[in-house]
């Protein structure tokens, strides 16, 4: 609980009131203090001065003793808070109220009387306290006589010993007792209050947390999404919501990038898999012949060795095929490969291509044919990389078209492209493998006579992604296969 965000808040807000209630109460305590001593003050102002002008501590202009000494008991029974002191011009005590023992001081300062008698300061004025040499207390004070130069003064301290604790105050003071009692309440309301209201604001938190435990303790395989009954408008959208949306958003992340992965995995298997078949079909052909041709060296013939040879190239051929196209595709994929984009014919660049594989198609006996019109806007790539997907895609019509079938190489202009149609009238390719024919190593189930390793297509649909460009495919089974794809213009 003190680990949690709302045991955090709990602690910073008890500890925030606790500090904000004593200085509340210390506030409250110095200025109770300071307006019982100020209106204290106030009150008891011309208190000496009518104790003076009355006469009641002399007979004649002089101080008398005795009545001194009567003056002194009837205001300790009138007001028993006061006390009386007797001060010559210098300051000294010369007769007190107060018990003797008690008496600290032999003198008191002036500034503080002269500041009461000269000038209007604001009360409360503090003079020295008799009773102890580091107080100060409030005071009235009158010089003796009145007028004239004064040859002493009357010191009465307003509030004695009874007053000089906050305890004693609270004791004394009913109202001050109720105020810091009702001050104490709401403290404590307002604490409870605080917890709860923290409490209501931090559930959506901790739900959001144990989501988010829930979801990592499943190891991240599992659709967890945070529900609340609250429904969350843009309005009422806050941090909290926020994080939620984006929790939210990134569990489906997640998930989707697991499941990648897990195909991802899948297909590096199939791949390795894949690779190791391709590779080892060739070497071990290559290797029998070669190994044929040394065990049987002079007893063959010419022509058997011709033949052995020719079919140990051959196999030589296809695994140097194989070696070239996982180097480029690894290169691809690298991104090592410098797109060079210029400005060239796509018309010139098809026909050089389709010259280059007729020899190819004209033993099998199919019809490679090309349909474009005569003015097409120049395209902008690398002419290398485009002359590579036009071959792969080509070698791989001829590979499964049927002699007698026909290829055509279509071209056409769209509003800022080129569009390049591929149709072969091949054995077609089912529609569940439709979507995989551009994945490595990927090979429908039909018949392959050339032992292609499937990378062909995975080539050239990374080529034009290098290029921003997509390719797609449209086949029917038994009809033929199309491939698509475009290539921007100068003008876009």
């Amino acid at each position: 609980m003190a680990r949690s965000l709302y045991g955090k808040l709990a602690l910073v807000l008890f500890i925030l009131f606790g500090s904000v209630g004593m200085l509340y109460t210390s506030l409250t305590s110095f200025t109770t203090r300071m307006y019982q001593q100020e209106v204290n003050q106030k009150l008891n102002r011309a208190l000496a001065r009518n104790i003076v002008g009355d006469q009641l501590l002399s007979s004649q202009g002089e101080v008398s003793p005795y009545a001194l000494k009567e003056l002194f008991h009837l205001l300790m029974i009138v007001n028993p808070s006061i006390e009386m002191y007797l001060l010559d011009a210098q300051g000294v005590i010369l007769n007190f109220s107060a018990p003797a023992e008690k008496i600290k001081r032999s003198a008191v300062s002036l500034d503080p009387i002269q500041r009461f008698l000269t000038t209007e300061d604001t009360f409360p004025i503090l003079g020295d306290d008799p009773r102890d040499t580091s107080r100060h207390k409030v005071f009235s004070v009158a010089p003796i006589p009145l007028t004239g130069s004064p040859t002493g003064y009357l010191y009465i301290v307003l509030g004695g010993e009874e007053y000089d604790s906050v305890v004693d105050m609270l004791q004394r003071s009913y109202i001050l007792r109720l105020s810091f009692w009702a001050a104490l309440a709401g403290l404590v309301f307002a604490l409870l209050a605080g917890l709860v209201l923290f409490n209501m604001l931090t559930r959506r938190l901790r739900l959001l947390a144990s989501t988010m435990d829930r979801f990592a303790k499943s190891d991240f395989s599992h659709a967890i999404s945070m529900r609340t009954h609250e429904p969350v408008t843009e309005r009422s959208r806050d941090e909290i919501d926020r994080l939620q949306i984006t929790f939210n958003l990134m569990v489906q992340r997640i998930l989707k990038q697991v499941d990648t992965l897990k195909q991802t995995d899948t297909l590096r298997r199939e791949l390795v898999a894949n690779v190791s078949h391709d590779l080892r079909t060739p070497l071990a052909s290559l290797h029998g012949y070669l190994e044929t041709l040394m065990i049987k060296e002079g007893s063959l013939t010419r022509e058997e060795s011709r033949a052995f040879l020719d079919i140990a190239l051959k196999q030589s051929e296809r695994l140097r095929r194989l070696v070239g196209e996982l180097f480029e595709l690894a290169r691809l994929d690298s991104q090592e490969v410098h797109i060079d984009h210029e400005q060239f014919s796509l018309a010139e660049l098809v026909q050089d291509v389709c010259q280059k594989v007729q020899l190819t198609v004209e033993p099998k006996g199919i019809t490679l044919k090309t349909s474009f019109p005569e003015a097409l806007p120049f395209v902008v790539a690398d002419i290398g990389l485009i002359e590579r997907v036009l071959e792969n895609i080509l070698h791989n019509a001829i590979r499964y078209t049927k002699s007698g079938g026909l290829i055509t190489v279509s071209l056409s202009q769209q509003s800022q492209s080129v569009r390049v149609q591929i149709a072969d009238t091949g054995c077609g390719i089912a529609a569940q493998d439709l979507s995989h024919i551009f994945d490595r190593f990927y090979r429908a189930d039909r018949q392959d006579p050339a032992g292609g390793a499937g990378l062909g297509l995975a080539i050239s649909k990374r080529i034009l992604e290098l290029h921003g460009s997509t390719i797609r495919a449209e086949s029917t089974q038994n009809v033929g296969t199309t491939m698509i794809f475009d290539l921007p213009t100068v003008l876009s």
